[in-house]
């Protein structure tokens, strides 16, 4: 895992860095599961206080790796059979229900598909001025995974969630700001120290204050069983993917032409 997923203790900070560079931190199975495994051994660490991740390289994370086809999960095989949700279901549970700690997403590039899931899952965003953010899940024939249905509404709003989603967007550095995706944008060259200081002034604060100030906040935004939508998100998009619609949508996207819909 040290090779795919980089864990760096600073004071009580704990950076989580994506280290796929030359697959612009694409999530592989392994990488998703590491991501996971990695913020919630952050949650049982008293020493750690604020957790920041991040990408290597000049990305976020590209979204799902589909060259990746080898199985990886770190349950059972039983429990894995009963467990449908998978790790795009896991990114918001772990991040939000099983760390009451704030979780900061560094996002110093591209970040797509479940690579947005992944950041808008966190707590708090900052983005680098060049980084692009796109869900991306149209123009593939699916619907929104990794906790999109839930974070993009509660960030942004109704109408803007669907038309992020409907019209394919992709918002960059100071656009995602001014649309709610984050909260910050910083300049590139400055990307990391800005990142490294923000989490340092979250350190300023008492840890039993920033526990239960997110406890607090999560449990009153959270008006839906969080773990049913998931699921219903799941279901969705093998739906989806399912249809002749998605398949003719993935063609299209690999023959760089426009799809021809038939509803079906």
């Amino acid at each position: 895992m040290g090779e795919i997923l980089q864990i760096r203790d600073r004071s009580h900070v704990r950076t989580i860095v994506l280290n796929r560079p030359e697959k612009k931190n694409a999530l592989s199975q392994a990488l998703a599961w590491g991501v996971i495994g990695a913020v919630e051994d952050a949650a049982k660490d008293d020493d750690v206080w604020v957790v920041a991740i991040t990408g290597s390289g000049d990305a976020f994370c590209a979204g799902l790796d589909l060259s990746d086809a080898e199985p990886h999960s770190p349950f059972t095989p039983q429990t894995a059979q009963l467990d449908d949700i998978g790790w795009v279901g896991h990114f918001l549970l772990s991040i939000r229900k099983r760390c009451d700690k704030p979780v900061v997403a560094g996002v110093n590039g591209v970040a797509v598909g479940a690579g947005l899931g992944l950041a808008m899952a966190a707590d708090v965003r900052l983005v680098s001025r060049s980084a692009r953010l796109m869900a991306g899940y149209t123009r593939i024939g699916g619907s929104p995974d990794a906790g999109l249905t839930i974070t993009l509404p509660q960030a942004i709003g109704y109408e803007r969630a669907m038309r992020f989603m409907m019209e394919n967007r992709m918002l960059v550095g100071d656009e995602a700001v001014a649309w709610g995706l984050a909260g910050e944008a910083v300049d590139d060259a400055a990307f990391a120290d800005r990142l490294q200081a923000y989490c340092d002034e979250l350190c300023a604060w008492s840890p039993i204050t920033l526990r239960l100030l997110k406890r607090g906040i999560v449990a009153a935004t959270d008006s839906v069983d969080m773990e049913h939508q998931l699921r219903f998100e799941v279901a969705n998009i093998h739906r989806a993917f399912a249809s002749q619609d998605g398949q003719e949508a993935r063609r299209a996207f690999l023959e760089k032409r426009a799809p021809r819909f038939t509803g079906r």
